[in-house]
């Protein structure tokens, strides 16, 4: 991750987490601001792209509150998530678009980026699909002793989903070290959370189950993070919670959604909970000039720029590896049809 080492005009740092959250925030918006444009280029593998602009609240202060060793599982919103535990952004531009040099070398794509070594078990396009994986995640870490969590990330619209109830239910009956974590962004795909659910207080249905349940408005990123912080602490010892963050999807469902079922008067005042401008004015009350704020955005334009052109300039994979890091290293990886065909009518 990129750090930026710079001084206020007048020296006076006054909340230098605060300056940390917004710049791992504003990390997030740009980059998925990027990805939006490697999709208008044409140079996104497959059509469908989910942003999590308006959402870096609850990527960024959940994850400051993980340690190293710590894993998850994300969405197929989850772009954020995984930068703020410390994906390289070219990496991961890389395997949105499909590239040999991304993270699962162009076949997982925005969807399913997956990274052992960052804790990240993988994404999901299934909803709620990701969850029950870190059951078996807390399972490990309790019966190791290693002092590591496993956070489930996912929307709400998993909340109707029968896979997270069983997870939930065994995360507290067996006391594991797991979070988990809704980014109740309000819609779940184009069905608004109030017209799916009649109990939208979410963390509700966690406390039923005997877990550490909270909701925080997603709009104060420290307020997330201290949050966070609480559940993850006591997720350590073995006490699972859930977090609900609620926040606003700026955009439609995916990239190419117009959001005709929002009105425009519904967007615009829902923009306004936009929580890296919050930040920025909180910053700015406690003495920070704008000037410096505009040196580190443009820090943060510059890397993602760098890491637009590393995934377009990059090579996409040789048909040869189709199979690879499919079946295990001492498997006959199976013939391609093509192959096949060619090699029959050679015979005739």
């Amino acid at each position: 991750m990129t750090e930026i080492k710079l001084k206020h005009a007048n020296d006076a740092r006054t909340n230098s987490r605060l300056e940390d959250l917004y710049r791992q925030m504003r990390r997030v918006r740009t980059f998925e601001e990027r990805v939006g444009e490697l999709f208008v280029r044409g140079q996104s593998a497959g059509s469908m792209l989910h942003l999590s602009i308006g959402e870096e609240s609850a990527a960024v202060g959940v994850c400051s509150a993980m340690k190293e060793g710590d894993s998850f599982t994300t969405h197929h919103r989850g772009h954020g998530i995984f930068l703020s535990r410390g994906a390289n952004p070219n990496l991961m531009m890389a395997e949105i678009a499909g590239k040999e040099t991304g993270y699962c070398k162009g076949k997982g794509g925005s969807m399913h980026i997956a990274d052992m070594g960052l804790g990240h078990l993988g994404a999901n396009a299934i909803v709620g699909g990701g969850i029950p994986a870190v059951v078996g995640a807390g399972l490990a870490a309790k019966r190791g002793k290693t002092g590591a969590i496993s956070v489930a990330f996912f929307g709400d619209g998993a909340m109707q989903q029968g896979i997270l109830y069983e997870s939930m239910n065994m995360a507290a009956l067996w006391d594991l070290p797991v979070l988990f974590v809704c980014i109740n962004n309000q819609y779940g795909m184009g069905t608004r959370i109030d017209q799916a659910t009649k109990a939208t207080n979410l963390h509700e249905r966690a406390i039923a189950f005997g877990l550490n349940g909270i909701s925080v408005d997603g709009l104060n990123v420290e307020t997330v993070q201290e949050t966070a912080q609480k559940l993850t602490d006591d997720a350590r010892v073995g006490k699972p919670g859930f977090l609900a963050v609620s926040c606003y999807r700026f955009f439609g469902h995916a990239r190419m959604d117009k959001s005709p079922y929002r009105s425009e008067e519904e967007e615009v005042e829902g923009r306004k909970r936009d929580p890296v401008l919050f930040a920025r004015d909180n910053i700015i009350k406690e003495g920070v000039s704008n000037e410096f704020l505009d040196i580190i955005d443009q820090s943060i334009s510059d890397e993602m720029d760098s890491a637009i052109d590393f995934a377009i300039s990059s090579n996409p994979p040789p048909l040869s590896s189709m199979f690879r890091d499919v079946y295990g290293p001492n498997e006959p990886e199976p013939e391609p049809v093509q192959t096949r065909i060619n090699r029959i009518l050679a015979r005739e």
